[in-house]
Formats: C-alpha cells, sequence, structure tokens
C-alpha cells in the first residue's frame, strides 16, 4: 500500500528509542580530565614570576612532563597560554624558552600599566566602599609585617593582590579585563625589582602613601601616587638589567639546563 504524506511525515517525527547504556561506544562515556593545562599553567608561571626557571632557560618537554606529572598534551597547551601572556617564546623548532626580560618591551608594558593603573585608583578614590578599604589597610598591615621579616616572597603575593584589588575597586570591566591580560607579564618584573637595593624599603613606604590617598578620597593623589610607584617599578628593572638584555644574544636558549622541580613540585 502506498504511504501517504502524512504517514511519512509522522514516521519521520516519531523519536528515536534511547539506546542502552552498556551499547554505547566507551569514547562517548569517558569524562575528559579537564583543568590538567590551566594547573600546569599555574605551576609554570609561578616558577618563572619567581625567577626559579630563569630567562632564556629552555624548558624540555621530557623534563617538565616528569616534573610537573602531566602528558605531553596538557603541557603543550600550558605553555602555548604562557606564550600568549608573554611569559614563554614557541621557538620553530618547536622547542620552548622562559621569555628573557627586554628593556624596550618592559618600558612599554609598565607605560601602559602605569596609566591603568592610575585611572583606576583615581575611579577607586571616588568608589570604594568602607569594606573596601579595611581590605587594603590589612594588606597593608601584612606586607610591613612580612617586610620587617624579610619575607619578600609572601610579601609579594600580597602586593599583587593590593594592585589587583584597586584595579577591581575601579568597578570598572574594561579596565580590570586590560589589567588581567598585562599582569602576568609584569609579575616577573616587580618581582625582580624587590631585590634591587633599596626597592623594596622604597615600595612599602609607596604603598602607604597610595592607601592614605585613597582613605581621604583624593583621586588625582592616589593616581598619580600609583602611576610614579608603576613607573618606578619599571625604571629600577631596567637599569638593573645587564647591558647584553637587549642583544641578540640574551633570547638564546640556556643549554644544558635542567628543569629546577622535583616530583614534588607536582601538581
Amino acid at each position: 500500500m502506498k504511504r501517504t504524506k502524512s504517514t511519512e511525515i509522522k514516521t519521520k517525527a516519531r523519536p528515536k528509542r534511547p539506546r542502552d547504556l552498556a551499547a554505547l561506544p566507551r569514547r562517548l562515556l569517558r569524562v575528559p580530565r579537564t583543568g590538567l593545562h590551566e594547573r600546569a599553567a599555574t605551576r609554570l608561571r609561578l616558577l618563572i614570576v619567581r625567577g626559579d626557571l630563569a630567562p632564556g632557560q629552555q624548558l624540555l618537554e621530557t623534563d617538565l612532563s616528569e616534573a610537573l606529572g602531566v602528558s605531553r598534551t596538557p603541557l603543550r597547551e600550558a605553555l602555548k597560554q604562557l606564550a600568549s601572556e608573554g611569559l614563554v617564546e614557541l621557538r620553530l623548532n618547536r622547542t620552548a624558552i622562559v621569555a628573557p626580560l627586554r628593556r624596550d618591551e618592559l618600558a612599554e608594558l609598565f607605560e601602559a600599566l602605569s596609566g591603568i593603573e592610575r585611572c583606576a585608583a583615581e575611579l577607586a578614590a571616588t568608589r570604594m566602599e568602607p569594606r573596601d578599604l579595611e581590605q587594603l589597610e590589612a594588606f597593608q598591615a601584612s606586607i610591613e609585617k612580612h617586610h620587617s621579616r624579610g619575607e619578600m616572597r609572601q610579601y609579594f603575593e600580597i602586593n599583587q593582590q593590593i594592585h589587583r584589588a584597586i584595579v577591581g575597586f575601579s568597578r570598572n570591566g574594561v579596565l580590570i579585563s586590560t589589567h588581567d591580560v598585562l599582569l602576568p607579564r609584569a609579575e616577573r618584573a616587580r618581582f625582580f625589582g624587590l631585590s634591587v637595593l633599596g626597592r623594596w624599603d622604597e615600595s612599602v613606604r609607596d604603598h602607604q602613601e597610595i592607601l592614605d590617598a585613597l582613605k581621604t578620597g583624593d583621586a588625582e593623589r592616589a593616581g598619580q601616587l600609583l602611576a610614579h610607584h608603576v613607573r618606578r617599578t619599571g625604571e629600577v628593572v631596567a637599569e638593573a638589567l645587564p647591558a647584553q638584555a637587549d642583544d641578540a644574544e640574551a633570547a638564546k636558549p640556556r643549554r644544558n639546563v635542567r628543569i629546577a622541580m622535583t616530583r614534588k613540585a607536582a601538581l
């Protein structure tokens, strides 16, 4: 018997019976291991920022995979992510190195960062709430404590939180997202800058003056102080870099250098 048009439509619209789970291919049921490359990137970023992995150092996939406890695939994704942040350089021969610190790039980076943080501080001075000021006061107390104890790494972690907080208190999404992109590239230069004689003491005083300006709602002064603080960091780092830091030789990978990590550093 010839099917009618209505019968054909009805047949096509009929839903399929659900398949038994046991009959489905295992590839459809397997839960992917997500987040490994983000975790690897976080660990490597910390090692680069703190100088455990030196500028120009070659990053061997074999060493990294073993030390971080991840396979090559998430590791390569992590390296690509860090390359987009300007912390790693990927070479044509598929090797990667820690990006060198170059004076001209640092000058441009801190010039841009000082403008962003100046604008953020000016907005934050008029938009901050009492609880925001309380948070900054707690941060200031923490960095002064770490400074007095000579705890540079702990100081640096709080210092970065202060910069993020002030930008966040601007309540401006464009400023915050732009700052988030640039900050990873500036972090290791800032950490390096603290080791320069006298800069750590200067940094503590700068933050207290910035906090005082924010507490009084003096937007212009808060912006000027923070912008000067950021530019000064860039100048200190540029002056402290060896003269060859601008040469092509500085960009060559350091060979025969093992990754300074153990299985204890695994994710």
